[in-house]
């Protein structure tokens, strides 16, 4: 689902109680006032009302006749909806967030490199390589490198071939442009074309296993740059 931030007073609304039901604020099975949040915040019971439904379609919270509106379990949420990952950041479960992040990527992508390289056709080949050179265009461009970022792993799953794999990204893509902004955002991070060409050109030579660990050592980076972000906001902290 795509983000609603910015989009004028219904955004607001959906992102602040977006934020202050993933944070907590609000328990699993509450109760919420409709009338009450929208005297807190100033808005219309219409603009109250479309913005639940936008809440609702997130998993966030639910209605039913005689019982109300309620925030619903967490089991319940969409976990890889852009904003929901944007709030559990913004909340302080990011670091949680990030970490089951890492942990998928490492069991899907060196897989995908290894089959991308069995299997790659020139156009997966032509579409790696736009979107590397878009990510060395971008230096110093936080939403431009997340962009490019988002583009490589996107055409390095569909070099792959199965179509399947090929829809991780809706899996994947949402939590790897939120890390790509907290590391980016920071400064100071490594050169991200080396890693990337590197796997590209495994993959351009067919080499299975090279494309493989390439990827591994790609992911190890990743994973040291935001190993640098945490431990800033910690000192900060």
């Amino acid at each position: 689902m795509s983000s609603y931030a910015g989009r004028g007073v219904h955004g607001q609304v959906v992102r602040q109680l977006g934020a202050r039901i993933v944070g907590g604020d609000f328990a699993e099975g509450e109760i919420l006032d409709v009338r009450a949040l929208g005297a807190e915040l100033d808005v219309s019971l219409t603009v109250m009302r479309e913005s639940l439904k936008v809440l609702a379609g997130k998993g966030l919270i639910d209605a039913r006749q005689k019982r109300g509106t309620f925030v619903r379990p967490r089991a319940a949420w969409n976990l890889l909806d852009s904003d929901v990952i944007r709030w559990r950041v913004e909340t302080g479960d990011g670091e949680r967030l990030m970490r089951d992040l890492a942990d998928v990527r490492s069991l899907v992508e060196p897989g995908a490199a290894h089959r991308a390289a069995q299997r790659r056709t020139e156009a997966d080949l032509v579409a790696l390589g736009a979107a590397l050179a878009a990510m060395a265009d971008a230096h110093g461009d936080t939403a431009a490198e997340a962009e490019a970022d988002a583009s490589f792993h996107r055409a390095l799953l569909a070099a792959t071939g199965n179509e399947l794999l090929a829809r991780l990204d809706l899996l994947l893509e949402p939590g790897l442009r939120e890390r790509d902004r907290l590391v980016h955002a920071r400064g100071g991070a490594d050169d991200p074309v080396p890693s990337h060409r590197a796997v590209l050109d495994a993959i351009r030579d067919q080499d299975a296993p090279r494309a493989e660990l390439a990827m591994l050592d790609l992911l190890a980076k990743a994973a040291e740059d935001l190993g640098h972000v945490s431990a800033t906001r910690a000192d900060a902290g």
